[in-house]
């Protein structure tokens, strides 16, 4: 698909869940840490999520299905003389998507969002296993500034 014109981006619900687990599953790396069999601890993250007015959980609906999905998350710091600062998590497009431009417009979404929340920072990790992601983000504007750790717990 190429014409995004009929694509809306939206709050996600509880319902979208199935959904959205569902494409957090379908690629290499999520389909060894996702469990779409088991919406429960989605559920109660989804509700955490939710009540907190920090976070953004949206989706992308074509013609009445979801076909894509991110986090939006804004951290108010003090580093970088007191900045707010949004981080994009979890960008999802179905496979029947993927080309069609919706990975841009939903990454243009999150920095529209990021302005109107006065961030004056968007950050985002991808794995290094994904070199695509990393030329899409940077032909969006984003530079490879930093290495990322993380610590299982």
């Amino acid at each position: 698909m190429s014409d995004t014109a009929e694509l809306a981006i939206r709050p996600a619900t509880e319902e979208d869940l199935p959904a959205i687990v569902a494409m957090l599953a379908d690629d290499p790396l999520g389909a060894a840490r996702e469990s779409p069999d088991d919406l429960t601890p989605y559920r109660a993250a989804y509700r955490r999520l939710s009540a907190d007015p920090h976070q953004h959980v949206v989706v992308a609906v074509r013609e009445g299905r979801v076909v894509g999905t991110l986090q939006l998350t804004i951290v108010p710091g003090l580093s970088r003389k007191g900045a707010t600062r949004s981080i994009i998590e979890g960008v999802r497009v179905h496979a029947d998507e993927r080309g069609s431009g919706l990975g841009t417009r939903f990454i243009e979404w999150a920095i529209e969002q990021s302005r109107r929340e006065d961030c004056q920072l968007v950050q985002l990790t991808s794995d290094v296993t994904r070199p695509d992601a990393h030329r899409f983000y940077e032909r969006l504007g984003f530079t490879p500034s930093h290495i990322g750790f993380k610590l299982a717990l």
